[in-house]
């Protein structure tokens, strides 16, 4: 995050990608905020501001022509040259087995908008990286995508296909833009958009158990600056260490042969809790 350097954020009008944008524009960075609700993109680039440009783009990510205009946007007034790229957009839905639009939504923004990101604006990104200029990705997933709970397999498989596509583009781009890094986001219970914390809609209190989005963007920073791939937020309700086991658990449902999602199942219930309490991650993990 350097003045002068380009930063690109979808989903960047509320919650996380807002934040993310004041963060870049504190730094003196250029920031196109990207967001298909028009009401708060206006009110972001209005209150984003520091040294650098900010421009806003109504754009649908799950549009391959929308991105096409952004990335004409970026060589137009920006050189061409991206520095930071967080593919951050994302919806969160209901519905059932038997509502095929539920599915092809939530695919269509939250796994299709990072492919259209990454097949457009790519380029842009790791062409001009270098050692002394290096440049970043970010891009969201979620808890749901690795823990995998029921109540909505739309937005879990998406999410968890977020992540499998991330790991891929840091593997690949280690051999071919060593230089510039990725970092797959997972947050937290965060306060933003999709918990009810709407910019321009009525206020609301956080809830106690929350993190706000600008907690997430500072813990993300720190992590970043470590040189981590998957940053995992804890939030006030859920320690790092717990979320460790609650991973570890379900992979565990892999590896020792048992049914899916036994953290949920009544037959499982009681053993899942107890080696939740009982176990701890650092003597679990001397054991792999």
């Amino acid at each position: 995050m350097h003045a002068g350097n380009t930063a690109v954020i979808t989903g960047g009008a509320s919650g996380i990608g807002l934040a993310l944008a004041r963060k870049c524009a504190s730094y003196g960075m250029n920031v196109v905020i990207c967001d298909n609700n028009v009401q708060n993109l206006k009110v972001a680039t209005e209150s984003v501001s520091g040294e650098g440009k900010v421009e806003g783009v109504e754009m649908d990510v799950s549009k391959i022509e929308d991105y096409e205009k952004l990335k004409g946007v970026v060589e137009k007034d920006f050189g061409g040259k991206i520095s930071l790229l967080a593919l951050n957009a994302g919806i969160g839905l209901r519905g059932s087995w038997s509502d095929a639009a539920y599915f092809q939504k939530i695919m269509s923004v939250n796994l299709f908008g990072v492919i259209n990101g990454l097949s457009t604006l790519l380029p842009l990104v790791t062409t001009h990286s270098t050692a002394s200029h290096p440049t970043s990705i970010i891009i969201t997933g979620s808890k749901q995508g690795i823990t995998n709970p029921p109540g909505n397999p739309a937005y879990n498989a998406s999410k968890s296909a977020v992540r499998t596509l991330t790991e891929h583009l840091s593997f690949d781009l280690s051999h071919s833009s060593p230089t510039s890094s990725v970092h797959l986001l997972i947050p937290g219970w965060t306060f933003t958009g999709l918990s009810g914390n709407n910019p321009t809609g009525e206020k609301k209190e956080k809830p106690a158990g929350a993190w706000s989005a600008e907690q997430v963007v500072e813990y993300l920073e720190e992590k970043m600056g470590e040189g981590r791939f998957y940053v995992i937020c804890p939030d006030n309700d859920v320690t790092e260490e717990m979320d460790k086991k609650r991973m570890l658990w379900g992979t565990l449902d892999l590896v020792k042969g048992r049914p899916p999602l036994t953290r949920w199942r009544e037959d499982y219930e009681m053993e899942a809790e107890n080696w939740m309490k009982q176990e701890k991650i650092w003597e679990v993990m001397q054991n792999f």
